[in-house]
């Protein structure tokens, strides 16, 4: 009687314990969705007042994909405040991907002030880039001064050399705009001030004189301008201004002093290589008399024999020759005492 008092009281018992489950699971639900609601309040009201259609479970998408929710409300609420049309699932796709949104967003909200045509999708691609579109839109409204050459990076100078030898010392300060429609792709202001270094160069190097370049330093700006320097990359040149030129070095003259200097050495090696020949045609010779002269005794010795020479045709040579050498002595120099 008790065991089947006991499995009618279980049975009965079995309901209230599911229902008690489901009510836990449902508490811990509404619990975290209360805590969701709190967290994500300020927000959501932040955005509804201002207009900027940011949906409740929108932000609890952000959360659970570890996306900043406040960037994404803020950015949005900017753009919509400025005027442009710009959906959630956009700025969350950008941010997605490695962008800036904020940057973005405030590029966008530049470039429809100063009516440029940019576009959402041209401006996330030259974020996700690298280039910073808010600096690109800024430049291409107040154009920027880039020193050529960059005084970080070199000796401060451009140097060239004229026709005549003279070496000029040039500084050069180069107008750009942005060319948002090349930002991709397009080269940077190193290259910019490259080519203008190198247009500096070529017209200096082609003038017949360093005067006509010091009286007229506006025909190099009007020359390396006309050669597009800025095609292919994300500027526009505006102007180009001579901001300094000074004379440097005679590297003409220094040219002739060492080529002077090396034809001298030249010669003085020639005239060595001749001088150690004379010395040793001279040995040769001498090597050559000696030899000769240790024959005249063979041959005397075998005219002797041979009865070819007499005693007295002997000394009569010898009588000849020390005759010979006291000639020799009395009409050389006399020696210094």
């Amino acid at each position: 009687m008790n065991s089947l008092t006991g499995v009618i009281l279980g049975a009965a018992e079995a309901p209230m314990i599911g229902t008690m489950v489901v009510l836990v699971v449902v508490g811990i639900i509404g619990l975290v969705g209360l805590l969701l609601i709190v967290k994500f309040a300020r927000l959501w009201l932040q955005a509804y007042f201002s207009r900027a259609d940011v949906r409740l479970s929108e932000l609890i998408g952000m959360w659970l994909r570890k996306v900043d929710a406040r960037t994404i409300v803020i950015s949005k609420i900017t753009a919509i405040q400025a005027g442009l049309t710009l959906t959630t699932k956009d700025l969350e796709s950008h941010y997605l991907a490695g962008g800036r949104v904020p940057n973005v967003v405030r590029a966008l909200v530049a470039a429809n002030r100063a009516n440029i045509d940019l576009s959402l999708k041209t401006a996330t691609a030259i974020d996700l880039a690298g280039r910073d579109i808010l600096e690109a839109v800024q430049t291409s409204v107040n154009p920027k001064v880039i020193d050529c050459p960059d005084p970080e990076k070199s000796r401060g100078t451009i140097d060239a050399v004229a026709q005549d030898g003279i070496q000029l010392k040039a500084k050069a300060r180069v107008t750009v705009r942005a060319n948002i429609e090349r930002l991709i792709g397009g080269a940077t202001q190193e290259t910019i001030i490259a080519r203008v270094g190198e247009g500096i160069v070529t017209t200096i190097g082609s003038a017949i004189t360093y005067k006509s370049v010091l009286e007229n330093p506006d025909d190099i700006s009007k020359s390396v301008l006309s050669k597009g320097l800025d095609a292919g990359t994300a500027y526009e040149i505006l102007s180009i201004d001579i901001a300094d030129v000074d004379v440097g070095q005679n590297v003409g003259a220094q040219l002739q002093a060492a080529q002077a200097e090396a034809d001298m050495r030249r010669a003085k090696a020639e005239a060595e290589k001749r001088r150690a020949m004379a010395v040793a045609r001279e040995q040769e010779m001498r090597a050559l008399v000696v030899e000769n002269e240790s024959k005249v005794p063979l041959a005397m010795a075998e005219a002797f024999k041979k009865g070819n020479l007499g005693v007295m045709d002997y000394y009569r040579m010898k009588n000849i020759m020390a005759d010979t050498s006291m000639r020799d002595s009395i009409a050389g120099p006399k020696k210094k005492e």
